[in-house]
């Protein structure tokens, strides 16, 4: 697995990772696959996909609490966790406790990088980063990060950091998805801030997009590996697709061990322009 420092922390974490989004529920608890859940994310960090995004909000904890389940026998500092506070709990004292809800149904003793998973403008962002500055101070995270935040927010947020500094910013970006390019990415790219791409395949699109299939196949790749590769061709992109199954989180990992050339990513996003933009 292709590895990538995060922000300037000195610390490497994987290019690709796991989502878990749906896996456990949706907005509501679902009990009726946790074994196999359970299974798919041992079998992903077996296969390298050591890093793992969640979130308080998916399964409505339920997720947090079988990614704990799945990573308790492995050894901590192996692992990279990223889980996200809803937007509705960025008031000083329930942005704490949420914090240490997620620590519970994760079953471990800190949060790698924990995000504020979406702005709330009901609530000042200086209370929410006083906050997250605190918990980090304590050890309960190790870093701290935003989602969904367009630029000035993500200024806002980082005014508001006496001691630390945004190191992440998560947020859609894929192949056909490029909204981002206008001025997040350039401005983290600018400023060392990692992008962590979420719906990377453009929520099962690219997958099925025949001309993406008919380059992907001269690489003996698959679309989903090419538009894998596409982003972390990039110096400050991670991705973080999701699967149900085995053999998708097999093909994630083989995203990594190529390269796109210059001229088929050129056609490729003359391709794009003209079919979805």
């Amino acid at each position: 697995m292709k590895l990538k420092e995060l922000n300037q922390t000195g610390i490497k974490i994987p290019s690709i990772g796991m989502g878990t989004w749906g896996i456990g529920g949706g907005l509501t608890p679902d009990y009726s696959k946790d074994e196999e859940f359970i299974q798919l994310l041992i079998t992903g960090l077996k296969l390298g996909l050591t890093l793992i995004d969640t979130a308080e909000m998916y399964g409505a904890g339920h997720t947090e609490e079988l990614v704990g389940e799945a990573i308790k026998n492995f050894p901590r500092e192996k692992i990279f966790i990223i889980t996200k506070v809803l937007p509705e709990n960025l008031r000083f004292k329930d942005l704490i406790k949420a914090a240490e809800q997620s620590l519970k149904r994760l079953k471990t003793p800190y949060i790698d990088l924990y995000l504020i998973h979406a702005p709330n403008p009901k609530i000042p962002l200086k209370e929410s980063m006083e906050a997250m500055e605190k918990l980090k101070e304590e050890g309960l995270i190790k870093f701290i990060g935003v989602s969904n935040f367009k630029v000035v927010q993500m200024e806002e947020a980082q005014k508001y950091l006496k001691n630390s500094y945004l190191v992440a910013n998560q947020v859609e970006y894929n192949l056909f998805y490029r909204r981002i390019e206008r001025d997040i990415l350039p401005y983290c790219e600018k400023r060392n801030i990692t992008v962590i791409a979420y719906s990377p395949l453009a929520r099962g699109l690219i997958p099925k997009d025949e001309f993406i299939q008919k380059v992907a196949l001269k690489y003996n790749k698959t679309a989903s590996q090419l538009a894998l590769n596409w982003l972390i061709k990039k110096p400050k992109v991670i991705a973080i697709p999701k699967s149900s199954k085995v053999e998708r989180l097999k093909e994630f990992i083989g995203a990594t061990d190529w390269e796109l050339s210059k001229e088929d990513e050129e056609k490729i996003l003359k391709y794009v322009i003209l079919r979805y933009n």
